[in-house]
């Protein structure tokens, strides 16, 4: 018998991937397959969470509502001709125009100013001063207008007019640029902060050639987001006797009964809305597409000593200190008046706005969660577009959320608490919203893929992974709807019920009565609401601050001046 080759001795190779499935295996289970049988099934798409798209497609609606009968009202033909926009008609545009003018350029100033300092300087507490630009947030405006009308009238001073409305919303909208500013320079990375000194430019040099240019679409975000806040204003406007969009429209609506006028007015406040809405989405999608660019370690800090030194810290520390501070002095100046208040209706006042806030913060949680699961999960542009343009809420004032509501209530017979908890959930569902899609933007793709090869159903997915990622966030997200919906008011002093006070209400009636020494503990638990807002956004604030030492002291490499 002759001895075989070495070839027919080699073991013949076999598919390792054929195109036809193998047999499963005699010893397997009937639970186990084969090779061949298990890759299509992990290559197998999952199926589409069409609840998850109807669920978005409805909430869309609900908050897209207000705005479509104001649009079906336009479109018959009876608001534009009842603008009437005559000498009395055209002061409360030129008001408003002035002022989105003012407090932007003012708060894009300072805003950039203080949002560079604290971001890419080194000086003593600079920490705690970045962290205290969220402090302005915390108290309405409305409520330091009144506090600072209160305290001017004890001693002579008369406050009103558009120069005391211009510094009284710098004060409350600033922060918006600090926020977008100070996250722009930070990302600037080290590697334009070594050219710069590799071309003897100093601190000033690189803000003004380099760092400024890169941050200004944020900036320019920043400003439209204050410009927004300044158009929604109510409170602040009124008590200083400057006739604004916002106030003429309830003039139009509730004073004189004229609803036609008022919906037009309201369309012009929307057009300027929309502009504004159109330049921050620029200023956003710019300042992303700039800091592709930007890669590198984090920049190290321009040490500030001396005169500079102490200017940086008045210049930070001064808009916050004035926003906190003039309503503690006006408290503990009226403190005596507290024996004078009832306690049965503080009780009342806090009870209900307790429970408006409780049940809009409840449902706008769930609303935002639906719309941020099911713009990640449904894959598809038609549900991503009806989840952003669900949180269109929040750029559109008080007033004209409150007209758009008043038609719809008028035509299905909707009871004014249900209209006023609807419009609450409208206005703050971006405010949620925002903070869960953060959340799920740093979760991987790779995570979701991961648990749906397992074997993970959507609703698995949702209730075992991403629900207990997002607890934190949805935490934070409910302390700012809460603390934001007790501080709105526009919209609860439109879509109250007949002597249904809140806490802002009440606190806006006094002031407007001057009598606001008898709404000392509604503003102190406004203003104390307002702190926890302000501390539950410090956390996100923080991880923001690079933590690399000061520039060491060494000499500047030979080279000449940049022209």
């Amino acid at each position: 018998m002759s001895e075989a080759s070495p070839q027919s001795r080699r073991p013949r190779p076999g598919p390792l991937l054929s195109d036809t499935p193998t047999e499963p295996s005699r010893s397997a289970g009937p639970g186990r397959r084969g090779r061949g049988q298990a890759l299509p099934l992990l290559l197998r798409s999952p199926p589409e969470p069409w609840p998850l798209a109807l669920a978005v497609a409805l909430v869309a609606l609900l908050a897209l509502a207000p705005l479509a009968a104001l649009a079906l009202l336009a479109i018959q033909g009876e608001a534009l001709p009842s603008l009437q926009l005559e000498a009395q008609g055209l002061t409360p545009l030129a008001n408003t125009l002035m002022l989105v003018v003012g407090v932007g350029c003012a708060g894009g100033l300072i805003g950039t100013c203080n949002g560079w300092l604290t971001a890419r300087c080194q000086f003593p507490g600079r920490r705690l001063l970045r962290l205290a630009q969220l402090l302005p947030l915390a108290t309405p405006s409305y409520l330091l207008a009144g506090t600072l009308i209160d305290l001017g009238s004890r001693s002579g001073l008369r406050i009103a007019g558009p120069g005391w409305a211009m510094a009284i919303l710098t004060l409350g909208t600033y922060s918006y640029v600090v926020l977008l500013s100070s996250e722009a320079f930070s990302r600037s990375g080290a590697r334009q902060q070594e050219v710069c000194r590799s071309l003897a430019v100093g601190p000033w040099g690189s803000f003004l050639r380099v760092a400024l240019p890169l941050a200004l679409p944020a900036v320019t975000a920043g400003v439209a987001l204050g410009a927004m806040e300044v158009i929604n204003e109510f409170g602040a406007v009124q008590l200083l006797g400057v006739p604004t969009l916002s106030a003429a429209i309830l003039e139009r609506w509730q004073g004189e009964g004229d609803l036609p006028g008022a919906v037009g007015l309201a369309l012009v406040t929307l057009a300027l809305v929309a502009l504004l809405l159109w330049s921050e989405r620029q200023g956003r999608s710019r300042s992303r597409l700039w800091a592709a660019g930007q890669e590198g370690a984090s920049p190290e800090l321009w040490p500030l000593q001396g005169w500079r030194c102490w200017l940086a810290q008045l210049v930070t520390l001064a808009p916050p200190l004035a926003s906190l501070a003039i309503p503690l002095i006006w408290i503990g100046s009226s403190w005596d008046q507290l024996p004078a208040q009832e306690a049965w209706d503080l009780v009342v006042l806090g009870l209900r706005s307790l429970g408006l806030a409780l049940g809009a913060t409840g449902l706008t949680l769930v609303a935002a969660l639906g719309l941020s699961i099911g713009k990640r999960l449904v894959k598809g542009n038609l549900v991503r577009v009806w989840a952003d343009w669900a949180a269109l809420g929040y750029a559109i004032p008080g007033t004209v959320l409150a007209l758009g509501f008043l038609l719809l209530g008028g035509g299905w017979g909707l009871a004014p608490l249900l209209l006023l908890v609807w419009g609450y959930v409208d206005r703050f569902l971006a405010v949620a919203k925002g903070g869960l899609d953060t959340a799920l933007e740093g979760l991987a793709p790779s995570v979701d893929e991961a648990a749906q090869s397992l074997g993970c159903d959507w609703i698995a997915l949702v209730g075992r992974i991403q629900l207990p990622l997002l607890r934190g966030p949805l935490l934070i997200a409910g302390v700012l709807v809460f603390v934001d919906t007790v501080k709105e008011l526009p919209l609860t002093f439109a879509l109250r019920p007949f002597d249904f006070d809140t806490l802002a209400v009440r606190v806006y009636q006094y002031a407007s009565d001057e009598r606001l020494g008898a709404a000392l503990v509604p503003a102190l638990v406004i203003m104390v609401l307002g702190l926890l807002a302000a501390i539950a956004l410090m956390p996100s604030l923080d991880q923001q601050i690079p933590d690399r030492p000061a520039l060491p002291r060494r000499p500047i490499p030979t080279a000449k001046p940049v022209p």
